[in-house]
């Protein structure tokens, strides 16, 4: 006689872990597209929420970082203001590699319909 042990499985953090897999990388798209404007952090930060992409700041600021040495994006520092802004902007390799992954996406997406459709 076999036995076979069922896990129990919460569901709720399962979708939440994969909902974050799925996040992840959208998230580096969507800042690259909304870095063809000029923003600083907290700006950027509202725009994405707006759009609905909600991100923490303790993301955020690393993943600027990161896009930056990559070459991906480009900044300058506005100190007209009494607070200094460090202002964001997408690269022409940033703007190149946001045309790639647009691409991409779209063709992912459109393979994910394929075979949600597919009933063989």
């Amino acid at each position: 006689m076999t036995h076979s042990i069922v896990p129990v499985v919460d569901e709720e953090s399962v979708l939440a872990a994969h909902l974050q897999e799925i996040r992840r990388g959208s998230v580096v798209v969507a800042c690259l597209a909304v870095l063809r404007q000029e923003h600083y952090g907290y700006s950027l930060l509202s725009t994405l929420e707006a759009a609905g992409f909600p991100v923490e700041a303790n993301t955020l600021y690393p993943l600027l970082r990161r896009l930056e040495k990559q070459g991906l994006l480009t900044s300058n520092w506005n100190t007209d203001e009494s607070r200094p802004r460090k202002f964001y902007t997408v690269s022409p390799e940033g703007e190149r590699l946001l045309g790639q992954l647009a691409q991409e996406w779209e063709q992912l997406n459109s393979n994910i319909r394929a075979v949600m459709q597919d009933k063989s």
